[in-house]
C-alpha cells in the first residue's frame, strides 16, 4: 500500500531514504532548505552535493515547502542534523497532522536541553499522532545503491514500531523493530563521539589493538549511560548500539572517524571541525554531540572518560596524544 511521506532534510541520509521509499512505490516529497540546492537537484535529478552518482527516481517530488509537504503526509521523516533540528522543525510542527507518524532518522542530543530528537519533536509537533526513531549501522551511499544493511525502527507503541518497520523495509534494507526508543537514540548519539576517538587513535597510528580497546571501552561507556537512562541492555548490544559503533569506528565512510583521523594526523581541532560543516549541515554529528553527551553523563553521574577526553581535544585545546596519555594513565581497575 502506498503511503504519502515527507522527508525533511536533503542531506545524504535524507536523500538516500527518500530514494529507497520512492523506489518502493510510496508518494515521497524530499524537502531541501536552500533554493540553490533544490534547483541543482531538479536540474540534475541527483543530489550532487551530498549523495553524488545516485539518480533520483522520477516519481520523487522535490520541494522547499516544508510545512505544505508535512501537512499533506501520513509520515514525516526528520533528517536534519541535530544541531539545527529544533530551528528547522519548529515552524513545521503545527502543520503536522494528528494522525501522522513523525520519524527521526537523526542521531544526536540537543546541546541546550539534552533532549533526544523524538523528545524535541514531541515539543515542537505536539499534535502529531506518533513518534519513532530509525537508526543503526548503515551508510547513506550504500543504502541508496541497494547494498545490504540492517537497522532498527523504534517506537514506544509496538504497532507503530511495526508500521515504521514495514514502511522502510526492502529487499536490501533489513529493518528490525524495538520499543526502546530512548536506548536507540542514546546509543546513536554516543557512538559518534567514540568514533572520533577511534579516528584520533588511527591518525596517531597507534594500531589495531588500540582501536579494538577503544571500541570495547566505548561500548562500556555507552552501556553505562544507557542503562542509567533506563535503556535496555540488549538495545545497547544490538544494531543501534554495538553494531553502529563498530561501523562508525572502523569504516572510511564514517565522517566522525574521518574528523578524528584529521586531528590525529596533526590538524588543528577547530579547523577540522569547521571543515566538517557544509553549508548549514553539520556533517560530523559527534563534534556537536560530544559536549551534550558529556553534560548528560555528568547530570546522571556516569563516568565516560573517552567522551571527556574527546571533548578536551575538540574544545579545550588538548593535544591528540594527550587524549591517549590521559586514558592510559587512569587508575588500574577491574574490567567489570
Amino acid at each position: 500500500m502506498s503511503t504519502t511521506i515527507a522527508v525533511l532534510g536533503a542531506g545524504a541520509w535524507g536523500t538516500a531514504l527518500a530514494v529507497v521509499l520512492a523506489r518502493a512505490g510510496h508518494r515521497v516529497t524530499l524537502c531541501a532548505r536552500r533554493a540553490e540546492h533544490l534547483a541543482a537537484m531538479r536540474t540534475a535529478r541527483e543530489n550532487s552535493a551530498h549523495l553524488p552518482r545516485v539518480k533520483l527516481p522520477r516519481a520523487l517530488v522535490l520541494s522547499n515547502r516544508w510545512a505544505e509537504a508535512a501537512s499533506a503526509s501520513e509520515v514525516v521523516v526528520m533528517a536534519v542534523p541535530s544541531r539545527f533540528a529544533r530551528a528547522a522543525m519548529a515552524p513545521v510542527g503545527s502543520a503536522i497532522g494528528r494522525s501522522a507518524t513523525v520519524v527521526s532518522v537523526t542521531k544526536g542530543i540537543e546541546e541546550d536541553s539534552l533532549k533526544t530528537m523524538t523528545a524535541m519533536l514531541a515539543e515542537v509537533a505536539p499534535a502529531a499522532g506518533h513518534f519513532a526513531a530509525f537508526s543503526g549501522p548503515a551508510f547513506a551511499t550504500e543504502v541508496a545503491r541497494g547494498k545490504p544493511a540492517a537497522v532498527v525502527a523504534a517506537a514506544r507503541d509496538e504497532s507503530v514500531a511495526r508500521s515504521v518497520q514495514e514502511l522502510f523495509a526492502s529487499r536490501s534494507l533489513r529493518v528490525y523493530r524495538s520499543t526502546d526508543v530512548h536506548g536507540v537514540e542514546l546509543a546513536g548519539a554516543a557512538k559518534n563521539v567514540i568514533a572520533i576517538a577511534a579516528g584520533i587513535s588511527d591518525g596517531l597510528r597507534l594500531g589495531s589493538s588500540a582501536r579494538a580497546g577503544l571500541i570495547t571501552r566505548g561500548v562500556a561507556e555507552l552501556t553505562r549511560l544507557g542503562l542509567r537512562a533506563g535503556a535496555r541492555a540488549e538495545t545497547l548490544a544490538g544494531l543501534a548500539g554495538l553494531g553502529d559503533l563498530v561501523l562508525t569506528c572502523t569504516c572510511d565512510l564514517s565522517r566522525n572517524r574521518t574528523l578524528g583521523l584529521r586531528i590525529g594526523r596533526g590538524e588543528d581541532a577547530p579547523a577540522a571541525i569547521a571543515s566538517t560543516t557544509s553549508g548549514d549541515a553539520w556533517v560530523a554529528e559527534g563534534a556537536s554531540n560530544a559536549r551534550s553527551i558529556e553534560r548528560l553523563a555528568a547530570r546522571m553521574g556516569v563516568e565516560m572518560p573517552i567522551v571527556t577526553a574527546v571533548c578536551r581535544v575538540l574544545y579545550d585545546g588538548a593535544r591528540a596524544n594527550a587524549m591517549v596519555e590521559e586514558l592510559l594513565s587512569r587508575e588500574l581497575k577491574a574490567e567489570f
